[in-house]
């Protein structure tokens, strides 16, 4: 076991997605390249896939001739109409399966003759897989109907069509639809069927258009999961995932760029919004139903510049998988056909980048330059930002998140109505959350928590009535840090308390706890504790098993001889992330109004915990 910070990198949160210029010229550059390597790739039989494609392979053929189409009608390269005709039909002759796959489990219809794309092409190797892959068939289908003019023949076309249309009668009537309980995935098909609708005669463009309307409200939106406040698409049996909830969002953001259905606006806007509340200023994110830090790379764009254009937030400083900035791509490099939709429509929106955060106060996150605060449902912190460092939530006897900690009882968990007070004056920004809390003898106590960033340091001040024993605040667990280059995992980070700090590592190893010093990431550490095989198990669930990690732990401010009147029913505590070379010396003091907090930075007033007139949360704040 390694005991020292290890100088690895998470292996996707690279880069924030606006940083990717998205000029036309730039877009030329890029499907000039793929126009470049696709020629040299295709084969006398008209194959575009890359030869070390095994899975995910259904569609990418037909991928990449959408993107030379789309190549061909922005630069009238002479050598791609060839291309795209020869690549239509090898996908029409060798990549169309209509005899049902070995041991498929989701057929409603057994023997329907519908065509279907494979994960895999070896019959019965990974049929699961099938019903994603036919979506992305049919996104491409769709895509090169709508820029067949000029390149296919009639008879293609008319073949690409029927294709298209035998997709959809396969994702809707022969098999159960969103068999993967996957939001994307769902989302996706409803949009290829409004983008083939487009292709069809009225009467029959009309009832496909409808049966999209009508899966949509029926069996996603019926069907979505509360989380922070959110409505949002399930995903792999969870509310958000970081990986495909931004690829939801641009499923989102086609459906309405196409449709003009305004629930597809109104559901972006909230998952938009979610988004924004969730990432911090350094746009990192952590957690979900399938990967836990696995992120997109393009196929974010769409959706996040169009809908950050909308709600006015800069959801472009997302991290993304920046070896996907483009195009998916083989580990080689190459090209790969696989989400080759999402860049034809990133290329064809023009909406340009909402790069200024909101100032808007949000309940589940406090955001001030670089600093930020994500909470979760219960309003416990689920990821802090601070001096570029970030922060998970601890574990202490299988319990997770930040508070006070008594006999090792975790105290975040609310009992009742969770209470939050906005405040924000010239140079800082500030929430206080007031949660009633039950100890394990069922005694009910008030948790204030104040937080306080002038957007380079967070202040953080934690009151509840006195606690039994020897008391202290679980005040995160240090995990990774902004070095230029990407995050590097960290075990210790500069943080300062006003009473006694302690940086504590589990002294049992085993995949039940997470030491810092060692090389394991979150996602990896998640994955081996999930019930199901890497990639189909749910990380957040194996996460929760974890009975404890590395752990900052401050101790109660100390009583003095000038506050022990004043002070002596509670326990205070001072944490402050980031500015460490700073004096931090806090000082209390109970009036009538509330607890008085004075710091290097600020003076601030918190109410009683019964609050106002209506309960509600008091807070002053100053200079």
């Amino acid at each position: 076991m390694h005991l020292t910070p290890p100088p690895v990198h998470l292996p996707r949160q690279l880069g924030a997605l606006h940083h990717l210029p998205d000029t036309a010229e730039a877009y030329g550059a890029v499907l000039a390249g793929v126009a470049e390597e696709a020629l040299a790739r295709l084969t006398p039989e008209g194959n575009l896939e890359h030869p070390d494609c095994v899975d995910d392979i259904g569609d990418t053929s037909l991928g990449i001739t959408s993107l030379l189409a789309l190549a061909w009608h922005r630069g009238k390269d002479p050598r791609l109409p060839e291309a795209v005709r020869r690549s239509t039909d090898f996908h029409l002759r060798e990549r169309v399966y209509t005899d049902d796959n070995p041991g498929y489990p989701n057929l409603r219809i057994r023997n329907s003759g519908l065509p279907y794309a494979r994960y895999t092409l070896a019959a019965g190797a990974h049929p699961i897989g099938d019903w994603p892959s036919t979506v992305w068939a049919l996104l491409q289908a769709v895509n090169l109907l709508d820029l067949a003019d000029g390149l296919l023949s009639g008879e293609q076309t008319d073949a690409v069509r029927e294709m298209a249309c035998g997709y959809w009668r396969w994702l809707t009537e022969a098999t159960f639809f969103n068999p993967q309980e996957a939001g994307n995935q769902a989302i996706g098909c409803v949009v290829g069927g409004l983008m083939l609708a487009r292709h069809l005669p009225q009467e029959e463009a009309e009832k496909v258009r409808a049966r999209a309307l009508a899966l949509y409200l029926d069996k996603i939106r019926a069907h979505r999961v509360a989380d922070r406040g959110a409505l949002l698409p399930p995903e792999h049996g969870g509310a958000y995932d970081n990986n495909y909830g931004p690829i939801s969002l641009s499923f989102l953001a086609q459906a309405h760029r196409i449709s003009g259905e305004e629930i597809f606006a109104e559901d972006g806007d909230t998952l938009a919004r979610y988004i924004d509340a969730r990432l911090t200023v350094g746009g990192f994110d952590n957690g979900g139903p399938r990967y836990s830090e696995q992120h997109s790379g393009f196929e974010s764009v769409l959706g996040l510049r169009y809908f950050g254009h909308r709600i006015g937030a800069d959801l472009g400083r997302y991290r993304g998988d920046t070896r996907w900035g483009r195009h998916a791509v083989n580990p080689d490099g190459g090209v790969d056909g696989h989400f080759a939709w999402m860049l034809v429509w990133q290329i064809q929106d023009t909406t340009p980048w909402h790069r200024t955060p909101s100032t808007e106060p949000v309940r589940h996150q406090l955001r001030a330059g670089g600093v930020s605060v994500a909470f979760d449902t219960r309003m416990t912190p689920s990821l802090i930002e601070a001096d570029g460092t970030y922060f998970l939530p601890a574990a202490v006897n299988r319990q997770h998140g930040f508070g006070p900690v008594t006999d090792g009882f975790l105290l975040c968990r609310p009992m009742g109505e969770t209470r939050v007070r906005d405040l924000r004056t010239d140079g800082l920004t500030a929430k206080l959350v007031t949660k009633p809390v039950v100890t394990r003898d069922h005694v009910l106590r008030h948790v204030q928590s104040l937080y306080v960033t002038d957007g380079t340091r967070l202040w953080t001040t934690v009151a509840v009535e006195r606690l039994p024993g020897e008391p202290y605040l679980l005040a995160g667990l240090p995990y990774v840090r902004d070095d230029g280059d990407g995050l590097r995992r960290v075990a210790e980070a500069e943080v300062t308390s006003a009473g006694g700090m302690r940086l504590t590592h589990p002294t049992t190893q085993g995949p039940d706890f997470f030491d810092a010093r060692t090389d394991t990431t979150q996602e990896l550490a998640a994955f081996a504790l999930a019930a199901d095989p890497r990639g189909y198990g749910n990380p957040d669930e194996g996460w929760s098993h974890l009975i404890a990690s590395t752990a900052i732990e401050a101790t109660p401010v100390p009583d003095t001889p000038s506050d022990l009147s004043d002070l002596s029913d509670l326990d205070i505590f001072a944490v402050r992330y980031g500015g460490s070379g700073d004096p931090f010396t806090p000082a209390f003091a109970r009036t009538p109004e509330g607890l008085t907090v004075r710091t290097e930075a600020f003076t601030a007033l918190i109410g009683d915990p019964a609050g106002d007139e209506n309960g509600e949360p008091v807070l002053t704040l100053g200079g």
